[in-house]
């Protein structure tokens, strides 16, 4: 087997000392004012020696593994890769390598997988947390472990936070319904204390609130989330929250869901029942989803910034591990996307709306 070239082959063939050679090869070449010409020669030496460095050996020099770790709450989930690809390449520019771990909705998977990432000493995390997980936040706190917290904001928990403006954006979906005629709106979302969603049924309340609609108790639905119960239990939940909001003496005119996986799964039930959207039902979803682009009728909704979430949750970590007592929340602007489920460019006696 051929020998593996090291710092001192490097540095015997370009003629200079091993510490030189580090510095180059760490990137320090302009900290240390190693001249531009021998840079070169030495990054050309390495690669011509297909020299490759000892991250063990340099983790315990520097106490740095360049490496990241991630937790996110579903791996399927369109969110969690859209986010994850963006953070993974900008990790990548700063020469970072990224581990993933997926909690599932368990706070308890959530905690080992945290856990495991630390004991594997990674040099920061980004973690999308799930109900239950403050104690074990608070004790990345403690232990003055770098992290930023994405997507969810937990009740009571002091960290750096980057997420969308919910409750805006929530206000934005029920306000275009309200336009296009709907009195009477529908809101379903998931049984949870995480703030995003707390968010977003607030932005729908301010919206009726604003309209000077009245905010029927009998008009919001929640139900388990989806995680643990399988696609039947998940479906048999969001029609049933459907049907009881299309039975009511006063039904719904409109549905808004807080969420995409809801929204896809309500369209779905509605193309069983035969109901035409926006004629019969309006619709509005607050993400984004691939299957929107396949209903015939186009569904108004809005889009989170994937790509900016992760690279600004990246950037902020960044910082972090350079200023620990750093404390930011970070909330970003949504794309607003108009379809016609609302209503937009319905035709109706004397004109469209």
């Amino acid at each position: 087997m051929r020998k593996k070239a090291s710092l001192k082959d490097i540095a015997t063939q370009v003629g200079v000392s091993t510490a030189l050679v580090s510095y180059v090869l760490n990137n320090q070449d302009e900290e240390k004012r190693v001249g531009k010409e021998i840079a070169v020669k030495i990054r050309e030496v390495a690669s011509a020696l297909n020299y490759t460095p000892n991250q063990i050996a340099r983790s315990l020099k520097t106490r740095k593994t360049n490496t990241i770790g991630i937790v996110v709450a579903d791996i399927n989930y369109r969110y969690t890769s859209g986010v994850t690809k963006a953070i993974e390449a900008a990790c990548q520019k700063f020469d970072y390598t990224v581990i993933y771990g997926s909690s599932g909705e368990s706070a308890a998977k959530f905690e080992r997988l945290v856990n495991l990432l630390v004991d594997r000493q990674v040099d920061g995390l980004i973690l999308v947390p799930v109900e239950g997980a403050a104690p074990a936040i608070e004790r990345l706190k403690r232990q003055d472990i770098p992290f930023v917290l994405i997507d969810r904001i937990l009740p009571d928990v002091n960290a750096n936070i980057i997420a969308v403006d919910n409750a805006a954006t929530a206000y934005q979906c029920a306000t275009q319904l309200i336009k296009y005629g709907s009195k009477r709106i529908g809101f379903i979302s998931y049984r949870s204390g995480l703030l995003n969603l707390a968010d977003r049924k607030n932005g729908y309340l301010t919206a009726l609130a604003a309209a000077g609609l009245e905010a029927d108790a009998a008009l919001i639905k929640a139900i388990a989330d989806p995680a643990g119960m399988g696609a039947k239990g998940f479906g048999e939940q969001v029609r049933g929250a459907m049907d009881e909001l299309l039975a009511l003496a006063a039904p719904c005119d409109s549905i808004f869901f807080a969420t995409d996986t809801l929204a896809v799964e309500g369209l779905r039930y509605i193309n069983a029942l035969n109901i035409r959207v926006p004629e019969r039902l309006g619709i509005v979803s607050f993400d984004d989803s691939e299957a929107f682009e396949l209903f015939y009728c186009p569904i108004t909704h809005g889009v989170q910034p994937l790509e900016e979430i992760g690279r600004v949750a990246v950037d902020s970590l960044l910082d972090v591990m350079k200023h620990p007592k750093t404390r930011r929340k970070i909330l970003l602007e949504t794309e607003f996307k108009v379809g016609r489920s609302c209503g937009e460019g319905l035709e109706v006696a004397g004109g469209t709306i």
